[in-house]
């Protein structure tokens, strides 16, 4: 009677481990870039996708948190068979070498994920997958708007002095604790990776305060620094009016807090081709910003 009862959760838990182990070997398996297209795309749309060929955060959301909430379902409804399930699985020899057998290949299983992500980590990204990041954002054709203001070292820049070059034109301020930091860390660290792997197509970097009472051209070079801004690229302001003008012209969706001077804003890119042209405006994803890049 128990291994009548007990049976039909094993079976569902042997079901849910196989399940498990070919979704994780569906988004973490090695590809070269000879793999089909259909494989890529597959791994984008189930797991999204990052430059390493390893999944985005929902993507690792998805491998985590479906096995383990089917499994809870399983403890929930099945609890008590499944427990009878083990204890007749033990109680013979061919059971126990089943059970040792398998909590092996997971040790094993689990050993190889973290060897994947130290070597996806190593390497040079997975060229077919920023080819179809970049296949996913929406061209543009624009001609950007005047751009003439103060940099760190007290130039003016323009960005007429880059055409023939990749321009990544982003917006942030000093007093910023949230999106700021993060949206120019992705763009710096999106460079430094274009940089170090497709050195030709190395794009200038463009930062225009949000803020320009604060960030006034004087503490720019405090503020690069605190940014850890190298090499070309640049943190710009100037006049207050000059600078607001400027943002109103690049269309920075922005509301300053007049109490605390905290400014809200989205986080955006603008991705200009060596034409001088904006190409792509994106979210402010390292992923994105290098997938673009390489589309101009």
């Amino acid at each position: 009677m128990q291994s009548r009862r007990g049976a039909p959760a094993i079976a569902a838990l042997a079901t849910i481990i196989v399940i498990t182990a070919s979704w994780w070997a569906l988004a973490l398996w090695p590809v070269s870039t000879a793999a089909p297209a259909w494989l890529a795309r597959t791994r984008l749309v189930c797991f999204g996708a990052t430059l390493t060929g390893l999944p985005d955060a929902g993507g690792w959301v998805l491998l985590v948190g479906q096995p383990l909430g089917m499994l809870l379902v399983l403890f929930a409804v099945w609890g008590t068979e499944l427990r009878m399930g083990m204890r007749m699985l033990l109680a013979q020899v061919s059971g126990q070498i089943t059970v040792g057998i398998l909590a092996a290949t997971i040790v094993a299983g689990l050993a190889g994920v973290g060897v994947r992500v130290r070597d996806a980590y190593a390497e040079p990204f997975v060229a077919n997958t920023a080819d179809l990041l970049g296949q996913q954002l929406t061209r543009l054709n624009d001609v950007p708007p005047g751009l003439a203001l103060v940099n760190e070292t007290g130039r003016t820049i323009t960005l007429d002095a880059y055409r023939g070059k990749a321009v990544l034109v982003t917006f942030a301020f000093a007093h910023c604790q949230t999106v700021c930091p993060l949206v120019v860390n992705s763009v710096l660290s999106a460079r430094d990776r274009i940089a170090a792997t497709a050195p030709e197509r190395t794009p200038v970097v463009l930062v225009v305060t949000l803020d320009p009472w604060r960030d006034t051209p004087a503490r720019l070079p405090a503020l690069a620094e605190q940014w850890g801004m190298t090499g070309e690229t640049h943190v710009l302001s100037g006049e207050p009016d000059v600078v607001e003008r400027a943002l109103n012209a690049w269309r920075i969706p922005r509301v300053r807090n007049e109490k605390t001077g905290d400014i809200s804003h989205p986080s955006m890119v603008y991705v200009i081709g060596p034409n001088g042209r904006i190409v792509y405006l994106v979210n402010g994803s390292r992923e994105q910003i290098i997938a673009a890049v390489r589309a101009l």
